[in-house]
């Protein structure tokens, strides 16, 4: 079987509405499921080209680039990814390795983890963010027309106001 992003017009017409069997909110559910799978499956090749990252490292990095100043602790990357601490704590071995991110205790607890990008990681996150852009609307178009790429920006109030391709 074809792969979809070798064959963008053997997709089935994306799900607006209809009389099927699921309610509404299920459909949008499984079509955001299906963007974000094609999204991450196209994702992983280019992350691992330009950043040398495996993608769940690469999902570290965004976080902590989300940061306005500083970093985050251990516990909480953990809660947002949704990753156990101990898988967490190879990822973050590799990242300060590979000189991403730092790591430093939590002033004050002597078991809390402190991890933030280091300025190498954010040169390589400024210089690599419009391949990984691109890449991000192309696996969406292929899933999603205009109208509902728009709706899912949307959802995002930042990037609401953004112009974009698609």
């Amino acid at each position: 079987m074809a792969e979809p992003q070798e064959h963008p017009a053997d997709l089935p017409e994306c799900p607006t509405g209809g009389a099927g069997l699921l309610p509404a909110e299920l459909r949008a559910w499984m079509l955001l499921l299906a963007a974000t799978g094609a999204v991450e499956q196209r994702l992983r090749a280019v992350v691992k080209e330009k950043l040398d990252v495996s993608h769940d490292e690469f999902l570290v990095l965004c976080l902590l680039a989300e940061q306005p100043e500083g970093g985050l602790r251990m516990t909480r990357v953990a809660e947002l990814l949704g990753r156990p601490k101990t898988r967490l704590t190879y990822q973050i071995a590799c990242l300060q390795h590979a000189g991403l991110v730092t790591r430093r205790s939590v002033c004050g607890d002597r078991r809390g983890i402190e991890v933030a990008l280091t300025d190498k990681a954010r040169r390589l996150l400024t210089d690599t963010s419009g391949a990984l852009a691109e890449t991000v609307t192309e696996g969406l178009a292929r899933f999603m027309g205009p109208d509902q790429c728009a709706a899912m920006r949307g959802l995002v109030p930042d990037l609401a106001q953004e112009p974009r391709g698609t």
